[in-house]
């Protein structure tokens, strides 16, 4: 992916995430805009640069919440009609978040707009709640007062940013930084073109001394790894697996900006919010509009590739997570168990992990 269309993408981000709609190029353009940020002005600009009435589009697992009725996993993406002017903020605020009260008017099914995946790709990338309202834009808006500014972005590109991120991948700094359990270690941040967020690979000793070294894929847990939450096992699974690195003399964990399954911190908080009213963790994240793992491995495997690391033992009792790396060209020796024993509060957790993701914990 090039430059300027990966600054298009993460402009659009950060517009999203302030309530600025966007251009969505295609055959068909929409004007899109996060019900989760958007306020008066945002609805106010959609309403009068839109060519054709305005839906909200939602994840077919929160759509089905919405319109009290199942939907296919299938389906792409789903729309409900919005009525002009647009519906009030508050509303769609309800609609997009399941933790807010839920009283909304009955809303009706209607066809998505072509690029409407692009549109829920869009709130996902800026890690909203993947809920847009979207409408047809006016021909000419690019020339009128009100459409000044609006940046244009491709759906191809939103569609295909994920996999292409990880081949800009590059190293930006690398320090010796001893630790209790691992004296020798050293740590290495990588940082996408264009991006802020920042992957670390946590090395102990010298792990391009071994045939294959034992690494760990671990997704970054501000509750767990930071906090000390026992609602996971995420902090004990970190410093275990340094240890076992530092009693096997060398291993590499990469520490992956993927809060919350690939869901960001926010929507994981939500997440248990939903959890607290008796969701487990995977219907928890369906109900917010997300898949129930949404993390991308092809940052992982460019890590593994960047620091030569070309054959592993994989730490990890996720067989998916053995699958997504082997599917990104990772030559894995082995899988080597890593399992925590529960700690009272997350019980339900761990057990979740075994019946909803197949984790090997027996």
């Amino acid at each position: 992916m090039g430059v300027p269309r990966t600054r298009a993408v993460h402009r659009a981000v950060a517009d999203a995430r302030r309530g600025v709609p966007v251009i969505v190029a295609g055959p068909h353009p929409l004007i899109v805009g996060p019900a989760e940020t958007l306020g008066a002005e945002g609805l106010h600009l959609i309403d009068r640069l839109s060519a054709g009435p305005a839906s909200l589009v939602l994840a077919p697992s929160r759509a089905a919440a919405v319109l009290r009725t199942p939907i296919a996993d299938d389906a792409q993406a789903v729309a409900l009609a919005l009525s002009r002017p647009l519906i009030d903020v508050a509303t769609l605020r309800r609609v997009a978040d399941p933790t807010l009260e839920q009283i909304m008017p009955n809303f009706i099914r209607t066809a998505p707009a072509e690029q409407a995946g692009a549109a829920l790709a869009l709130g996902k990338l800026a890690r909203l709640l993947p809920a847009m309202v979207v409408a047809p834009v006016r021909p000419g808006w690019a020339s009128l007062p009100l459409g000044a500014g609006l940046l244009v972005v491709p759906a191809a590109d939103l569609l295909t940013y994920p996999t292409e991120l990880a081949a800009t991948l590059h190293r930006v700094a690398e320090v010796a930084i001893p630790l209790d359990d691992a004296p020798d270690a050293r740590l290495i941040a990588f940082r996408a073109l264009d991006q802020g967020i920042e992957h670390m690979a946590i090395l102990v000793g010298d792990p391009l001394r071994e045939a294959a070294p034992l690494v760990r894929i671990h997704s970054e847990c501000f509750t767990g790894d930071l906090l000390g939450s026992l609602r996971c096992d995420c902090g004990p699974q970190l410093k275990g697996a340094i240890r076992r690195m530092a009693e096997a003399g060398a291993g590499a964990v990469l520490y992956l900006a993927q809060e919350g399954r690939g869901i960001g911190l926010i929507n994981k908080l939500r997440a248990y919010t939903l959890q607290d009213r008796g969701l487990d963790t995977v219907d928890a994240n369906r109900a917010l509009g997300w898949q129930a793992d949404e993390r991308n491995f092809h940052i992982a495997a460019a890590m593994l590739d960047a620091l030569g690391l070309k054959r592993i033992r994989l730490l990890t009792n996720n067989p998916e997570k053995l699958a997504g790396l082997l599917a990104c060209g990772v030559d894995v020796a082995e899988r080597v168990p890593h399992i925590m024993e529960p700690n009272g509060v997350n019980d339900g957790y761990l057990a979740t992990k075994a019946r909803r993701f197949g984790h090997l914990l027996g």
